[in-house]
């Protein structure tokens, strides 16, 4: 019975964090999100990577976080964020404060990934365990979204390496570091905005839609 009413009346995470930090959680928490009905030269884009010690997000570690901004169109060289979990104290107080900073990072800005059930299962769990916050963003899964938009490559979900070979990316085939993923995924990511401007998908919110249809369609059939 102690065990069950632990489970149920567990404390938030987060008044268990330093004044600075529940500080600037509450910062964060007020900050507004941006507009999604921006056109997409106008939106900063936020493409991510993860590393792990497994593939189950309820039960494997979050080891890394890689982030690179894609603004303008543009991958903007001083936007990026990158944390090496195994380098810190996994029960100490640098976790949470570069959790923090990942969120601060972000600023709410639409993500960018590939598979988001993998990457945004492990974010949504660190997020809630260390800081009580149900992590939620907005998602554009690029591996239902780029068979999507370019069918005549590829109609079916495919491992990263394939786009990455077929729009002639070096790094194709073998381990990348998580930083080296993302900025592979935000040059993919920049070509599938060209294409999206071709197909008139000019807003954020246009191209979440189509990310959810896509993903929602694909997983039926």
């Amino acid at each position: 019975m102690r065990g069950l009413k632990k489970f149920l009346f567990r404390e938030d995470a987060s008044a268990q964090l330093p004044e600075d930090l529940k500080a600037s959680l509450a910062g964060w928490r007020a900050a507004p999100a941006p507009s999604p009905d921006e056109p997409h030269f106008h939106t900063r884009y936020v493409v991510v990577d993860i590393v792990s010690s497994g593939l189950q997000p309820d039960s494997d570690k979050l080891l890394g976080i890689a982030a690179s901004g894609v603004w303008k169109g543009a991958i903007q060289p001083d936007d990026a964020f990158y944390v090496d979990f195994s380098t810190l104290d996994g029960e100490g107080a640098a976790v949470d404060r570069q959790l923090m900073a990942f969120l601060l990072f972000a600023a709410k800005a639409p993500l960018v990934t590939y598979h988001v059930p993998y990457v945004g299962g492990f974010l949504e769990r660190a997020f809630k365990e260390r800081l009580g916050v149900n992590f939620q963003p907005r998602w554009v899964d690029l591996a239902w979204l780029l068979p999507a938009m370019f069918p005549a490559k590829e109609q079916s979900v495919m491992p990263l390496d394939y786009w990455i070979e077929t729009f002639g990316f070096e790094g194709s085939g073998g381990r990348r570091d998580a930083m080296a993923n993302t900025l592979l995924l935000a040059r993919i990511f920049q070509m599938l905005l060209v294409r999206a401007g071709s197909k008139a998908l000019d807003t954020t919110a246009d191209l979440l839609d189509e990310s959810r249809a896509s993903s929602f369609l694909r997983r039926k059939h």
